[in-house]
């Protein structure tokens, strides 16, 4: 099993950019395909983004692809999620995930078995 904190949400403009980290406390972090979804009041989770064990696949959502950046360092068992071009609908709790390895399945929250607690993410018109 992994232990997984988020940090780095926050409020910023339309237009701008942050940076969300998500740090292991597991002893093989390396094991894992790591993702990024998010959750809008009133809405279902949704994914965001992923990235398999030694960093060399991602996938995307339609919606922020081009956007964001989805990367990993094996070595400080850190997964981030790199945000530009923010926009009002980004707006969620951004949660981090680990499951067992990148599936057909990636883009469902059934595929991960280790969930963070959330940061939030705020955007502003």
């Amino acid at each position: 099993q992994v232990q997984l904190v988020e940090s780095g949400g926050g409020l910023v403009q339309a237009g701008g950019s942050l940076r969300l980290s998500c740090a292991a406390s597991g002893r093989t972090f390396s094991r894992y395909a790591m993702a990024w979804f998010r959750q809008a009041p009133g809405k279902e989770r949704e994914f965001v983004a992923t990235i398999n064990r030694n960093g060399m696949i991602t996938y995307y959502s339609d919606s922020v692809k081009g956007r964001f950046t989805i990367s990993r360092d094996n070595a400080k068992n850190i997964v981030y999620l790199q945000m530009n071009s923010l926009k009002p609908e980004d707006t969620a709790v951004y949660y981090c995930a680990a499951g067992r390895g990148l599936a057909s399945s990636y883009r469902t929250t059934s595929e991960y078995d280790n969930w963070g607690q959330g940061t939030q993410v705020t955007v502003s018109s």
